[in-house]
């Protein structure tokens, strides 16, 4: 992008504050001010009382390139993440073939960079085809032109306590994470939903909460034994709220993220059998949906990950044993963010920044996003009207997949506009 691309925001309220007015010159931000004067030749664009954040930045997204593309490719998932606000988004190993080698965490890298709607910072497997036995070439990953410096095997458990203690060990030496799929395999053999009064009643093979708090247990004692990072991946019980707590406590260096369904839905929409509802882990009860969110916002839980896992129409369009787990959640989830923390009072606009943008791309060592909104820095922004009420609709979705649990619902805020280093991706709420 050439240096003349200039773009004038007038009267943004910067992470929700004062009006300002934001100059982008070329990839940076030029200035941050009132009554900034347009040069030649801008692009001016009435931002008057739009939310100003910085770039969105996702921890945990599947976009299934290469082997999947019948549900996502790069080009499509990081057109659903620009609509959605994001800039950055960590693609997920479990792909075919996995990204367990420097050879497919590249591809991965060279398609985002193709793509050009955001950047893609690929995720190297933990273990050699996802299998849990013998650890992948981490170092290699790393040393990559990817820099891949988050490895996780999720979709599966690293449940082998020695492997994951030299994983943590490995990537102890170059200052990487490991984030972990928190599901002990032996205690959810079939299980089909989260198990509690409603499995019971729809008898349904019930995944215990115990199942995923019994590994992050495990795994926050190895990390502070190995000295080493761990992140938790889509923590979703009250349980295991308090075990994040308590390692933070003891200074320990663990993070974790919540997804945006288990900040909304519970267990009580799969009486409905809809499998747009089975996900992995499964939807938890009010109690945990109300824990989940006041853990965000007293930051015990470090950051809202989406998750997105798309899937084609035939693998949901089927009974609920049969279907597979997950959700799309690229397009829906500042909306969803704003319904449940925003807009209840528990976390300001500042609050979401920092939860969307500043700390994921901390935990993933990302340089150039989650910077502040001042003269010099990158030119990664999203601007989104928070007034804004509409129906959720997937067959507007920029996604390749339509598996939405909110089809129908209505949410707040659309974004508007997303800059990726200064050049516009999304242009009133239409990919550029």
């Amino acid at each position: 992008m050439s240096d003349t691309n200039t773009t004038l925001l007038r009267g943004a309220k910067v992470l929700g504050g004062e009006p300002r007015d934001v100059l982008i010159e070329g990839e940076r931000i030029a200035a941050v001010g009132a009554g900034l004067d347009a040069p030649e030749g801008a692009t001016v664009i009435d931002a008057a009382g739009q939310i100003l954040l910085p770039g969105l930045v996702d921890l945990h997204t599947h976009l299934r390139e290469p082997g999947r593309e019948d549900s996502e490719t790069v080009l499509t998932g990081t057109k659903a993440a620009a609509v959605g606000g994001f800039t950055a988004v960590h693609a997920m190993a479990n792909t075919f073939p996995v990204a367990d080698t420097a050879g497919v965490v590249e591809q991965v890298w060279r398609l985002g960079r193709e793509s050009g709607y955001c950047d893609v910072q690929p995720v190297g497997a933990v273990t050699v085809g996802l299998e849990g036995k013998k650890l992948a070439e981490l170092g290699a990953m790393r040393d990559s032109a990817a820099g891949v410096r988050v490895f996780s095997d999720d979709g599966k458990c690293v449940d082998d306590a020695v492997i994951m203690r030299r994983a943590l060990e490995y990537v102890k030496a170059f200052d990487g994470v490991i984030a972990q799929h928190a599901q002990e395999p032996r205690l959810t053999e079939g299980a089909q939903m989260n198990e509690g009064v409603v499995s019971a009643e729809l008898g349904l093979g019930g995944w215990p909460a115990v199942a995923e708090e019994s590994i992050i247990a495990r795994d926050v004692l190895l990390a502070a034994h190995v000295g080493s990072r761990v992140h938790i991946c889509h923590l979703s019980t009250a349980g295991s709220v308090e075990i994040v707590r308590w390692a933070k406590s003891k200074g320990w260096q663990v993070t974790a993220e919540v997804t945006p369904h288990h900040l909304l839905l519970t267990d009580e929409l799969v009486r409905s059998y809809n499998p747009v509802y089975k996900v992995n882990p499964p939807l938890r009860t009010e109690a945990d949906v109300m824990a989940l969110r006041e853990a965000l916002a007293d930051g015990t839980i470090d950051c809202v990950a989406t998750d997105h896992a798309p899937h084609p129409h035939e693998d949901k369009d089927c009974e609920w044993g049969a279907a597979a787990m997950g959700m799309v959640g690229l397009e829906t989830a500042l909306s969803v963010v704003q319904h449940t923390m925003v807009d209840t009072g528990l976390l300001d606009w500042a609050g979401v920044a920092d939860r969307m943008s500043y700390r994921p791309s901390a935990i993933g060592r990302l340089t150039g996003h989650g910077r502040p909104l001042a003269a010099g820095e990158p030119a990664n922004l999203t601007l989104l009207d928070s007034a804004y009420r509409g129906v959720v609709n997937p067959a507007g979705f920029a996604s390749r997949s339509r598996n939405t649990p909110y089809e129908g619902r209505e949410l707040p805020g659309r974004v508007t506009h997303t800059f990726l280093r200064g050049r516009a991706t999304v242009v009133d709420g239409k990919l550029a």
